[in-house]
């Protein structure tokens, strides 16, 4: 356990939780409780059903006790007119999954971060991958926006967005002139074509879903494939990468580094700032993620 006289002067809100609608299923309660029995803190984090909708009348609510939130989708968007501030990432992908609560002069206001693309890029580094050149994304929601922000931050020169409404992948071309990389997009469609190359395939599918055709073989021994759903698991992409000897990482990793990233927002207020003793709060984490039971 870490020594808690290390956060003397952080204030007093000790109240956090994860909103969405489902949200019983959220792995989120066990990572966070971890990191904070390892931080020697005595915080409390919950999961809350907040539907579309409704997010604003739970923040309105909000009091004293509160420290922060983490939000699942459609709320990543939904929390955008209620906050008083973004960081660099969060208004360039237009997505917030965490919202830092402070008061001042008794007026709360709320800041929103993305800590999803940091998650991405810890991640894949762990995997062993930190440079890719060819990146491919599967999908065209809040989460491909990260997914090609983490690919510019890969160094990537390319990056070619899959959608099953290719239309509805159009922001992303222009969030891909804004950080420096070049966005394509295509249909689903196709996707069996010989010759593709890459170096990294980021599928943002839900869970159970899958593309119509099969990625070339030659792309699943060669490319790395990061889904970054867990359940069901292994995802039918999963199993396909794996059937060639293909390298896979599963959206459980993102989750984890995720969320580390933001337990540093809620401790000092800045996702940069490492935990005292990080590698044992991350540990920490790890080992009650490998303690939930995962729906296969």
């Amino acid at each position: 356990m870490v020594d808690s006289t290390a956060f003397t002067g952080i204030p007093a809100g000790n109240r956090l939780a994860v909103l969405g609608s489902p949200i019983a299923h959220s792995l989120s309660p066990a990572l966070h409780r971890a990191a904070y029995a390892a931080l020697g803190l005595d915080w409390r984090y919950d999961a809350i059903d907040v539907p579309a909708g409704s997010l604003g009348e739970f923040l309105a609510g909000l009091d004293s006790d509160w420290r922060g939130l983490s939000l699942t989708m459609p709320l990543k968007h939904e929390v955008l007119g209620h906050l008083a501030g973004l960081d660099r990432v969060a208004t360039v992908t237009g997505s917030a999954n965490t919202v830092l609560v402070q008061l001042a002069d008794g007026r709360r206001t709320l800041h929103g971060f993305n800590t999803d693309v940091t998650g991405m890029v810890r991640a894949l580094a762990e995997g062993g991958l930190r440079r890719a050149s060819h990146v491919t994304v599967l999908g065209a929601g809040a989460t491909a926006a990260s997914a090609v922000v983490a690919a510019a931050e890969l160094g990537a020169e390319t990056v070619e967005v899959l959608a099953r409404t290719p239309a509805r992948a159009a922001p992303l071309v222009e969030l891909g002139r804004s950080v420096g990389v070049v966005v394509t997009v295509a249909s689903w469609a196709g996707t069996s074509e010989p010759g593709r190359a890459g170096d990294l395939v980021i599928s943002t599918l839900p869970g159970g879903v899958t593309p119509r055709d099969d990625f070339p073989a030659g792309l699943r021994r060669q490319a790395l494939l990061f889904d970054v759903s867990y359940s069901p698991w292994p995802s039918a992409l999963a199993s396909s990468w794996l059937e060639e000897g293909g390298t896979v990482i599963s959206g459980l990793e993102l989750l984890l580094h995720q969320a580390l990233v933001q337990v540093r927002i809620f401790v000092s207020g800045d996702p940069f700032e490492p935990l005292p003793g990080e590698d044992a709060v991350l540990a920490a984490m790890r080992g009650a993620l490998t303690r939930q039971p995962v729906e296969e």
